[in-house]
């Protein structure tokens, strides 16, 4: 199933189903046009143990430098300055 009609999204729901969960899309036609795309949905599997054990590791990988926050405070403020100027509160 490539195409199907407003009409058709009736009386061929079940092949519709059977196409989505096949992981394919669908066109929708109205009036001789295509109008839209119909495509299934994806599931998002929860964060897992592993998972997040790999956030950390590449996390480490990184190296980033470690900054408190009224550091992060100073570098924001001289980033607005130098982009804005002095004129903002």
């Amino acid at each position: 199933m490539q195409v199907i009609t407003t009409t058709e999204l009736r009386t061929r729901s079940k092949e519709l189903v059977e196409t989505l969960l096949g992981g394919r899309t669908v066109g929708l036609i109205h009036r001789s046009r295509v109008v839209g795309e119909i495509k299934p949905k994806i599931e998002e599997k929860p964060l897992t143990l592993e998972d997040i054990k790999q956030l950390r590791k590449f996390a480490e990988e990184m190296n980033l430098p470690k900054l408190t926050y009224k550091e992060r405070d100073k570098r924001l403020r001289r980033n607005l300055m130098e982009k804005y100027g002095q004129d903002i509160s």
